[in-house]
């Protein structure tokens, strides 16, 4: 995707074109319903910055330059003296609002992070206040990155301020034609893609595009044909999806359930999740998002109740009634995570007063769909390694599902969904060879799309869980250069170092296993809930956001959804010692071992997934011990960071 403006031309140009001419341009790229306010605002802006290159002919000027991760315009790009400059006016306003310094800072680090051209590019965000009064510049330095930190500007100084710093600093050629030319990678948080999709119904502004890319639409598109084939054949149909950590199957189900929901009303499309944290996060997020455009978010609330919705209360529903469900496609999100019979039956004996319930959780929600007298189709979004819970039953239910009780059922699969990883056993193997089953490469997801710096993060913290050192410092090799990670002793070093990595609004925040009891005394309370909607979705200033580095999340929490940088803190649950990992659950007053495979697996896959909520970097946390507390000796700890040291992992202390 290139570079997208309602207006762009070089500086001469632009400064010889009529203000109403510009104007003109800018209304007519202008899609939307266009009020006095956006008009006036452009006339200013428009004034400002003809004032402001007066005297500057050579490069180029962008207006509303589309951003799209963030499904946003930035007002102007300036490239001048080989130097990008990202200009934010906040017109009438007499002061610079941390809000809005955030709001260009973060324009500036998305053009770096993923825009192809601006990636060695040197690029300065300024914040126009058009009111205030002049200020002198401040000290002024390009980060590492080359992004420099916002600069604050009036109405009278910007022409000054853009002068200064190109007589200061000297760059090699920044060829503008080709900057103009390169791809646009985007790589968004689910949140933020979740808001994109939900105002456009597309994944066309969000999705990576490369050769090599596992490209979103494609994964729709195989999808969606199945869904036509069984609509059109009166046929029911179930398709499995899967994909490696954060590759976007969530994404992709949410695209399917947002796209067949507007085209295809009929359908009823929904988007199921047993992952509470991650409906909570979603359908508030996108409230807010709908209220922030058009102040509507009791609306937007129960729209999006319509299409994503708790796999639980889905199942609940249809528990009470034996009615044909409204719904003819659903989309079940971690499908990997649904209970195995002797689990299901347990949750319904104590819970619901279901005495007589032998089903496990897969069985009984095909069932569901089966009741469909003509057609339906079931889309299972599959992760490997991801059951972190008692009861979780990998792929393998849905398939004896299928095997026993739906023959009639067509089967469409990834060829991957046969690795150890996805939880398949060897009559699966077996079934996936029988005539019924389909299988396209096209429904597996093979690029994470989470960390942007690292593609290869998933591999390297499958390495540390399997205790391959050797592929883990090999992998830890690859990504060094572009994906941070570092090892401290001290809690309040791992907090000063993620609030000096962020930048603007990137969010950071402590994670733990939900195991990790003994880190009390640093301060860690892991019996104390977060709400994730306010840990993930509120800003700096509110104690209950992941910001303030106070609460920590566990995997429970943070399972399906992602922050910039992560804090990771390691407790005794899962040590290293004598060569190999130990997994322990602290009881009272003292750790016992844990004997159980399930149980051991899934203590693992909690390390696997907070290892792997980052998108940018992280800083590992792991306590020094206190000789005087039998619950938490220095030895507990010592293995595990020696460990990790081995691994190639720098220490920050």
């Amino acid at each position: 995707m290139a570079i997208r403006a309602y207006y762009t031309e070089p500086i001469s140009v632009f400064l010889d074109d009529a203000p109403e001419r510009i104007l003109g341009v800018l209304a007519a790229q202008h899609h939307h319903s266009l009020e006095e306010q956006q008009t006036s605002a452009w006339r200013q802006q428009i004034a400002i910055l003809k004032t402001a290159l007066g005297g500057r002919r050579e490069g180029r000027i962008f207006l509303e330059l589309y951003i799209p991760r963030m499904g946003k315009r930035a007002d102007a790009v300036l490239i001048s003296g080989n130097i990008v400059f990202v200009i934010e006016f906040k017109v009438g306003a007499t002061k610079h609002d941390a809000s809005a310094f955030n709001q260009v800072e973060d324009y500036a680090l998305d053009l770096k992070n993923f825009h192809e051209g601006s990636h060695d590019a040197p690029i300065v965000p300024v914040l126009v206040a058009t009111n205030a009064h002049p200020l002198p510049l401040p000290s002024f330095a390009f980060a590492e990155d080359g992004v420099a930190s916002p600069v604050a500007a009036c109405a009278s100084d910007l022409g000054g301020i853009i002068d200064d710093i190109c007589a200061a600093h000297s760059f090699s050629s920044l060829p503008i034609e080709g900057w103009m030319a390169t791809g646009y990678r985007p790589t968004p948080t689910i949140v933020e893609a979740a808001e994109v999709l939900y105002r456009t119904h597309s994944v066309a502004d969000i999705r990576r595009k490369s050769a090599e890319d596992k490209n979103l639409e494609e994964t729709y598109a195989s999808v969606s044909a199945v869904i036509d084939h069984a609509r059109q054949k009166d046929a029911k149909a179930i398709c499995f999806v899967t994909g490696v950590p954060g590759s976007g199957k969530t994404l992709a189900g949410l695209n399917i359930a947002t796209t067949r929901f507007e085209e295809h009303r009929e359908e009823n499309a929904v988007f199921l999740s047993g992952n509470g944290p991650l409906v909570a996060v979603l359908r508030e997020a996108l409230a807010r998002d709908n209220a922030q455009r058009d102040g509507s978010k009791r609306k937007a609330a129960r729209k999006v109740t319509e299409f994503i919705q708790n796999v639980h209360h889905f199942r609940d529903e249809y528990l009470k009634k034996d009615g044909v469900p409204v719904e003819k496609v659903v989309i079940f999100d971690e499908a990997q995570r649904a209970w195995t019979r002797e689990q299901a039956a347990s949750f319904m004996q104590r819970k619901r007063g279901k005495s007589d319930f032998n089903m496990s959780e897969p069985e009984f929600l095909i069932g569901v769909m089966d009741r469909h007298s003509d057609w339906c189709t079931v889309v299972c979004l599959v992760g490997g390694g991801q059951e972190i819970n008692t009861g979780e039953a990998g792929i393998s239910e849905w398939i004896r599902a299928l095997e026993s009780r739906f023959p009639a059922w067509e089967v469409y699969v990834s060829p991957r969904i046969a690795l150890p990883e996805y939880g398949s056993e060897r009559e699966v193997t077996e079934f996936l060879n029988s005539e019924r089953v389909h299988q396209d490469e096209r429904l597996h997801l093979a690029v994470s799309m989470r960390s942007f710096r690292a593609e290869a993060l998933s591999d390297l913290v499958g390495h540390i869980v399997d205790n391959n050192l050797k592929a883990a410092s090999d992998s830890y090799g690859k990504i060094r250069a572009t994906y941070p990670i570092c090892l401290t002793r001290d809690l309040s070093a791992a907090r000063a170092w993620l609030r000096k990595r962020a930048r603007g609004t990137e969010r950071y925040g402590l994670i733990a296993s939900s195991g990790a009891q003994r880190l009390k005394p640093e301060g860690i309370h892991m019996k104390a809930d977060i709400d994730p909607t306010n840990w993930f979705l509120n800003g700096k200033s509110d104690v209950r956001s992941s910001y303030y580095l106070e609460d920590v999340a566990s995997e429970f929490a943070v399972q399906g959804l992602e922050l910039d940088w992560v804090g990771v803190c390691w407790d005794a649950d899962f040590r290293y010692d004598g060569g190999q990992w130990t997994y322990q659950s602290f009881k009272g007053t003292k750790w016992l071992a844990v004997r159980d495979e399930s149980r051991r697996l899934y203590l693992k896959n909690a390390y696997r997934v907070i290892l792997t909520r980052a998108r940018q970097g992280m800083v590992i946390f792991v306590p020094r011990g206190d000789a005087s507390d039998h619950t938490r000796p220095p030895g507990f700890y010592d293995g595990t960071y020696e460990y990790l040291r081995e691994c190639g992992i720098p220490a920050l202390d």
